[in-house]
């Protein structure tokens, strides 16, 4: 990337001073003054992929534990590899923050060679048209997304609407249009490990809006996401006392790739105040 290049990206949600890495606005989330998990995540996943991946190898898993609030202070990112083999690669990644782990990733990457012959069943996937008019940047907005409901026509931003009129099946196209780290381009990775964490507030959102905050997320991929939009479609939900699982199906441009799932504690209804006009 040339300093020109540099120059023209949109501002990033993290800069780098040292070996921390520095938070800026677009970072908070919509459950107090904290980091979105899908920041959190998409640093994790960032900082996994620094250290240095085979192209060969197909990023097939990534787990993130959103193990207590990250503050909107520095943090540092600390990549361990757990095993290294001839067709498989295990990496974990720690957010560190005050001197504390406050969230972990683990990443399982496996090695692409020739696919077998037939059939397999699954599942068949309603995918909505990918938005149109979407171009241009407000000021403010750290990604773009459309809701999708019981119509075919999406809603713009993640505060209410479509998703609370009827009782039926959620989809969801997002577009990340910022940079993770300043001065580093965005990777389909990267989106895949950002996009991930909308699996909570999409299988987890009833009539009485969202009343869940997620612990963790995990996508699988069967390949990497082509192309700027990632999108999910609901697969389940499932609660009790308080306790929800939930899961979609992840696709892009082409079509369905992989899954995600996430696991989530029962919150007050005012509890969800998204913090950017994303529309």
């Amino acid at each position: 990337m040339t300093i020109e290049d540099s120059a023209i990206m949109p501002e990033a949600f993290f800069t780098v001073d040292g070996d921390s890495y520095l938070p800026g606005a677009l970072t908070r989330g919509p459950w107090g003054g904290a980091m979105g998990g899908q920041v959190v995540g998409g640093l994790l996943g960032w900082g996994i992929e620094q250290s240095g991946i085979d192209p060969d190898l197909q990023p097939a898993r990534l787990t993130v534990d959103l193990l207590r609030p990250v503050l909107l202070e520095p943090v540092r990112i600390e990549v361990a590899v757990q095993r290294e083999g001839r067709r498989i690669r295990l990496v974990d990644a720690a957010l560190i923050q005050n001197g504390r782990q406050v969230a972990r990733a683990s990443a399982l990457f496996l090695r692409r060679g020739e696919h077998p012959e037939g059939e397999v069943w699954s599942a068949p996937v309603r995918i909505p048209p990918i938005p149109a008019g979407s171009d241009g940047l407000p000021p403010g907005m750290p990604f773009l997304i459309w809701r999708y409901g019981a119509t075919a026509t999406g809603t713009p931003g993640l505060a209410a609407g479509e998703w609370e009129q009827a009782h039926s099946q959620k989809f969801v196209w997002a577009r990340l249009i910022r940079p993770m780290v300043q001065g580093h381009p965005l990777t389909p990775f990267t989106r895949l490990a950002f996009v991930g964490d909308f699996t909570s507030s999409l299988t987890h959102w009833g009539t009485g809006g969202l009343r869940y905050i997620n612990a963790d997320y995990t996508v699988t991929a069967s390949r990497l996401p082509d192309g700027e939009y990632l999108g999910l479609a609901a697969a389940s939900h499932f609660g009790a006392a308080g306790v929800a699982t939930g899961s979609a199906t992840l696709f892009d441009r082409h079509g369905p790739l992989g899954t995600s799932c996430a696991l989530a504690l029962a919150q007050p209804a005012d509890a969800f105040q998204p913090p950017h006009p994303i529309s």
